[in-house]
């Protein structure tokens, strides 16, 4: 595997856990009303927003370099 292949791969799992901590942040607010778990689920959400976005923009950029088929 190459170290590119394995950085896209980085960046898919990273946006999961991004969002699985998202969702139990929310899911946390919910059952114990702490407000504190609602700002971090917006955090996880922006998190995984911004990981999509570097994501794309890699995967394109190593397209447009010729080193991604």
């Amino acid at each position: 595997m190459s170290l590119k292949a394995f950085h896209i791969i980085f960046v898919i799992f990273s946006t999961l856990l991004a969002l699985g901590v998202g969702a139990w942040c929310v899911w946390v607010n919910l059952v114990d009303g702490a407000p504190v778990y609602l700002a971090g689920a917006v955090a996880s959400f922006a998190s995984a927003v911004a990981l999509v976005i570097y994501g794309v923009w890699f995967y394109r950029k190593m397209k447009r370099l010729r080193i991604i088929t």
